[in-house]
């Protein structure tokens, strides 16, 4: 089945608008031609895609199902076309990076760097997301490899042992633990807990932890990023349990004091994962290579390759 561009935008427009009228005005297209593209691709797909009303359209769950694989086509073809263009101005290759904030914050800048200083013709870009989404954007193609903490929640990746960590707490410099050097989760849980925002894994963990116990997370505030956190624990609103990296880097900044987290679970590992494919991109396997050295032979048939 072959499908076209101006169809499937002009689905899109519809879906958006909840109109054909307007879907195809938005498109340059006539009502008449609009309407025979819709009821076409209808017939060629086997499947109603919008319900008509009095006032316009709405979507079926078959069109949203098409929707997202439109959506997810632009983000390719808009990657495919920057990725092209690039070769014009001398760049190799483009790499996009999806990674969870605790990576970015705690290793992946220097590794990042050193590979950019190796491979000064390949383009990085970075993006910021929970441990969750990164796995999707990798397994839907919006990356080309993520960085994120375990679990696995998608078997379409592949996945290598990155780095370990720990997280770590922080305190007021005045709190009532600030005495210590290191406390178990079950003493937090009394206090107000300061943190990211939901879905990110750290605070997923600590929810999973407090409902084991019997208790609820008093999440105060959640916020995005590690350096606000450090400053609201600073102001006394709460404390808070982070990676270590970054944690003992704002007790030399801020007023606040670093302990141990005396739990098992505190200890952690970030994972590499790309889409599983026949053959790795050159680009691909090289930043692969170069950050999990134990993944040298990429090759799907290999059985001794250690996964994280």
């Amino acid at each position: 089945m072959r499908l076209d561009l101006t169809t499937l935008n002009l689905i899109l427009a519809i879906e958006q608008v909840r109109s054909i009228t307007k879907g195809a005005a938005r498109e340059h297209l006539a009502l008449a031609a609009a309407s025979k593209r819709v009821s076409d691709l209808e017939s060629r797909l086997g499947v109603q895609l919008f319900e008509r009303r009095a006032r316009g359209v709405e979507p079926t769950e078959a069109c949203r199902a098409l929707v997202r694989h439109i959506r997810s086509l632009h983000a390719s073809l808009h990657a495919l076309e920057s990725e092209v263009m690039e070769f014009a101005r001398g760049i190799k290759g483009h790499l996009r990076i999806a990674a969870n904030s605790g990576a970015i914050a705690e290793c992946l800048p220097a590794d990042l760097a050193a590979f950019s200083q190796a491979h000064p013709q390949i383009r990085i870009s970075l993006e910021d997301l929970t441990s969750a989404e990164v796995q999707a954007a990798v397994a839907e193609g919006r990356a080309d490899v993520g960085i994120f903490t375990p679990p696995l929640l998608d078997n379409r990746l592949e996945h290598w042992f990155y780095r370990a960590a720990r997280l770590a707490v922080l305190v007021p410099a005045e709190h009532e633990l600030a005495t210590r050097s290191a406390v178990s989760f079950s003493d937090l849980l009394d206090y107000d807990l300061i943190g990211l925002h939901a879905g990110a894994s750290a605070q997923e963990l600590m929810r999973e932890q407090a409902l084991a116990r019997g208790r609820t997370l008093n999440a105060r505030l959640q916020v995005r990023g590690f350096d606000a956190i450090a400053q609201l624990v600073e102001a006394g609103l709460g404390v808070a349990v982070l990676p270590e990296g970054p944690a003992e880097r704002f007790s030399r900044i801020f007023a606040v004091r670093l302990l141990r987290l005396d739990e098992a679970w505190g200890a952690r590992d970030y994972c590499l994962g790309v889409a599983r494919q026949e053959r790795m991109p050159t680009v691909l396997q090289r930043f692969v290579e170069a950050l999990c050295p134990q993944s040298r032979t990429i090759d799907p048939t290999e059985k001794a390759r250690k996964p994280a």
